[in-house]
């Protein structure tokens, strides 16, 4: 087996944290791979010599590559059928997660709450909370002023307060919650579906246009309990099987034959986003 290049070596040892850090800024494992293959030929054609630290050097790079990604991709998904979701990954492909801040930049509903903030105040917002990089280094990064940052980072807290105030379940817990909604679902048992879901609970479903999916979010617990049970009722359901993803249990499924990945949100106690990912195109980073 052939020895890696020093450059390519050394490239290797950063690679999970410029994953998790592109992902969290662009919401798709491909595009993040992407700029990290970009960032990965910038730095084997750089005089290293020169790179007195490395992590920042390729941490600036992949972070304006994906602004870039960003700006462009905002127009795509305005067109795109039906809610845009992020792409569910697995959980051990994005990079450390030894720190809370880590693990809730990488949930599922963060990084899809993320879509409401603009391209930089999402860059702040994932390399101040997620990497805690001081804001002059985050102004420089960006090329703008620290105080720039600061408000950058005040109003992305502000517009994803709402979404992110949780009160935070074991893993086990997570998933007897999911799987309890499944179960409800599949025995038409409305009253404890009721049970299971906030009274402000949202139901997104991405086809994509590649495969029938509802084309509008379902707000409300009636209209869930509802939508849920006339769904199983009408389409056969495939057993499902658990797995990690953003760093939470998830369910993977085949409802009518199409497979599909179903995570959710809790906020005390209660289920109050249920995310079904049907699009084929984003579960190819779906655990096995």
């Amino acid at each position: 087996m052939e020895t890696p290049e020093p450059a390519t070596e050394q490239f290797e040892t950063h690679r999970p944290l410029l994953l998790g850090l592109a992902y969290r800024l662009l919401g798709s494992m491909g595009d993040a791979e992407d700029i990290v293959h970009d960032a990965h030929l910038r730095w084997t054609g750089t005089e290293r010599a020169q790179v007195p630290d490395p992590r920042a050097f390729l941490t600036t790079v992949v972070t304006r590559r994906a602004l870039d990604r960003l700006k462009s991709a905002r127009v795509a998904r305005e067109a795109y059928t039906g809610p845009w979701l992020p792409e569910p990954v697995a959980t051990d492909a994005l990079g450390p997660l030894d720190t809370a801040a880590q693990r809730d930049t990488l949930a599922y509903a963060t990084v899809h709450l993320m879509e409401r903030l603009s391209p930089p105040e999402r860059a702040v917002f994932v390399l101040r909370e997620a990497f805690g990089l001081p804001l002059g280094e985050i102004a420089r990064i960006l090329d703008a002023t620290e105080t720039n940052c600061r408000q950058l980072h005040l109003r992305a807290g502000r517009r994803l307060a709402a979404g992110r105030d949780r009160f935070t379940l074991s893993e086990d817990d997570h998933a007897k919650l999911l799987a309890g909604f499944l179960e409800a679902a599949q025995n038409g048992d409305q009253a404890r579906l009721a049970d299971l879901l906030s009274e402000d609970v949202v139901a997104w479903s991405d086809g994509g246009g590649k495969v029938r999916a509802a084309l509008w979010p379902i707000e409300g617990r009636p209209q869930v309990v509802a939508f849920a049970t006339n769904l199983v009722a009408r389409y056969p359901f495939g057993s499902p099987r658990r797995v990690s993803v953003n760093g939470r249990p998830a369910l993977a499924i085949t409802v009518d034959g199409v497979g599909q990945l179903v995570t959710i949100d809790v906020s005390e106690g209660r289920i109050d986003g249920i995310y079904a990912v049907l699009n084929p195109d984003k579960l190819g980073h779906v655990p096995g």
